[in-house]
């Protein structure tokens, strides 16, 4: 008997919006490192990307690529984030490839992987703007990659890259490709050899992708989001680009149990103050209305805005940590204690339930 609030995974889904995904980055040239963080790690989705063309699984978190070495899954695994320094060693022990910035940390991984007879590959992170993550003075780019190259002999530089659209909400235009592929060029001028990797960003970096004005060079996108959430999650990746409609928008989704379902007031009454997560809050006067409230909350997925019921009327009005309230006075069927509720999900939704223990996965 399924056990509520339950996330639904259904893994042909998932691997036909892969296919896609991949089929649009080789038509030119890219290849896709397939990112995992946000189903918390799950090794089924791993082997999906694997089954569907990706050439690298990555992840911001050492936790879930220790899970897809432990499954004994054999392709790359690439970390996204930054590493710490404290987690060197287990960097080295799981991954192949990861994200670098520091030239301390370099220096730390390169001690580290000698002392364990590894050779670990390291992509330079360009900052073009979106300031995150990465060398921002190119000139300092192209010293600490000369630097790599000719003086460390167990980390490899395998290449550069950036991401975009992340905190400085930067769109990946055109010319912020085309800047990092003269990055590498330069860098490969300082070295004397090609660079295997120029990896162009994220999701986000789709959007060149489809305008036909990729530049030559960029061969590696980090995928993720695209994959799991198609065109619900397309103002925060492609924004409304219609490509993205080929893809399913319910490979993930949510089934939460009506707790209560009562006609009440839209305005509440008495003194008010601020709600649950210390907010002001305004309340529109609709007279009474029939309301259901959910079994979770946002202590589970988030922002009320990255789930959207599936239940023709209903909307979602407001939810505390354990609760999630709809106005169900418009919908047709007849919703009593104990029905069940499906919810399609956003990006950040999805990345909270599939970490919260209080939400049962299901894997179709």
């Amino acid at each position: 008997m399924k056990k509520y609030p339950a996330l639904i995974v259904n893994h042909e889904l998932l691997k036909e919006n892969m296919r896609q995904v991949v089929s649009w980055c080789n038509e030119v040239g890219i290849d896709v490192a397939g990112v995992i963080k946000v189903t918390n790690g799950m090794t089924s989705v791993a082997e999906d990307y694997i089954e569907s063309g990706a050439k690298w699984v990555a992840s911001s978190r050492i936790e879930h690529l220790i899970r897809v070495k432990e499954a004994g899954i054999d392709i790359p695994k690439l970390m996204i984030r930054i590493p710490m320094i404290s987690e060197l060693d287990t960097l080295i022990e799981v991954c192949e490839y990861s994200l670098q910035s520091e030239l301390r940390t370099l220096k730390e991984l390169n001690i580290k992987a000698r002392e364990a007879g590894k050779l670990h590959k390291v992509i330079l992170m360009a900052d073009l703007g979106d300031l995150r993550e990465g060398f921002i003075d190119v000139d300092e780019l192209i010293a600490v990659a000369e630097y790599v190259d000719k003086e460390m002999d167990s980390v490899h530089l395998a290449g550069i890259g950036t991401n975009l659209g992340c905190y400085g909400s930067v769109i990946p235009t055109k010319d912020k490709m085309n800047q990092l592929v003269t990055y590498a060029k330069r860098i490969e001028q300082a070295i004397g050899r090609k660079l295997e990797i120029i990896s162009g960003g994220a999701t986000t970096s789709l959007l060149p992708l489809f305008d036909g004005e990729m530049p030559d060079g960029i061969n590696m996108l980090r995928i993720g989001c695209a994959s799991f959430t198609g065109p619900l999650d397309d103002i925060r990746t492609c924004y409304g680009r219609t490509e993205m409609d080929a893809l399913h928008d319910d490979s993930i989704t949510l089934e939460a149990e009506v707790i209560e379902a009562k006609i009440k007031p839209t305005h509440p009454i008495g003194e008010l103050g601020v709600d649950a997560f210390g907010q002001r809050r305004k309340y529109i006067d609709r007279g009474n209305r029939k309301r259901a409230v959910m079994a979770l909350g946002r202590a589970d997925y988030g922002d009320i805005g990255d789930i959207i019921p599936q239940l023709e009327g209903a909307e979602v009005i407001g939810a505390s940590g354990d609760h999630t309230i709809l106005d169900i006075e418009d919908c047709k069927e007849h919703i009593v204690v104990g029905d069940i509720i499906r919810f399609k999900l956003k990006y950040s939704a999805i990345l909270n339930l599939t970490g919260s223990e209080n939400v049962k996965k299901y894997e179709i």
